[in-house]
């Protein structure tokens, strides 16, 4: 095939990749399968037979995911006695550069014994990052020793940007989406609450800061949330003159 074509078509792909790894914001969003597909792609793009990748949660835990089933990568990543270039990486906010088998073995004898059984010859890792902010690292695995590819590490590292500018992006939507279902809810508990302090103040010929004081007194000592308190009152369903007795006593 003419090296032209080879290489629009390569750049095509590329460039789907990024586009992909972009996509977060749909509403069928699925983070394993997200985290799946860019161990693929690295596979797909770059020279090496195999990825996995370790990504922190909001709770401090790890999601790890890889391009294959096969037993040792899958141990890798899954295995509690976690260590290899690709945690040190996440550790140490920065590259592994490949290293050989051989080494690995000195530095991460568990690593390279699973490694090895794979048939691998060399390894690295690139930070999953945007700017200060590191939150994972991608493990890329070779079938041969020595340098890699020109441009290859840059890519990889490139790959793994775009991935941690989907995935923040993502998490400040859900953030904001929490901090909105919040203000939502304490503003709906405000016009409850306010909606029954009018009821009792009404019923009762009170003003409303003694109503208010009756609703506080008997959510305290029913251990009871005040709004719940209040929307009970509002949608008929409390005895309010058990609210009266509360409004009788002294502060």
């Amino acid at each position: 095939m003419d090296e032209n074509v080879t290489r629009a078509r390569r750049d095509q792909r590329l460039a789907a990749a990024f586009v992909e790894l972009g996509d977060t914001l749909s509403d069928d969003f699925d983070a394993p399968r997200f985290l799946r597909r860019l161990a693929g792609r690295c596979v797909e793009l770059l020279d090496v037979s195999a990825a996995g990748l370790m990504l922190t949660d909001r709770r401090g835990g790890l999601q790890t995911a890889t391009s294959g089933e096969q037993s040792w990568l899958v141990e890798l990543f899954e295995q509690d006695d976690h260590e290899g270039p690709c945690l040190d990486c996440l550790r140490g906010a920065s590259p592994i550069p490949p290293v050989g088998l051989a080494e690995a073995a000195g530095r991460w004898p568990r690593f390279a014994a699973r490694a090895g059984a794979g048939g691998v010859r060399s390894t690295y890792a690139v930070p999953i990052r945007l700017r200060g902010e590191v939150i994972g690292a991608l493990n890329l695995f070779c079938d041969s020793p020595g340098r890699r590819p020109e441009g290859e590490l840059e890519l990889a590292q490139a790959l793994a940007d775009a991935a941690a500018i989907g995935l923040l992006n993502r998490r400040a939507v859900a953030r904001a989406e929490l901090l909105a279902s919040q203000l939502q809810s304490a503003l709906n508990s405000r016009v409850v609450v306010e909606q029954a302090k009018g009821v009792l103040a009404e019923r009762w010929q009170v003003d409303v800061g003694e109503a208010f004081t009756a609703l506080r007194r008997h959510a305290r000592s029913h251990n009871e949330r005040l709004s719940e308190v209040a929307r009970r009152v509002v949608d008929g369903s409390l005895d309010t003159s058990l609210l009266r007795r509360h409004a009788d006593r002294p502060s």
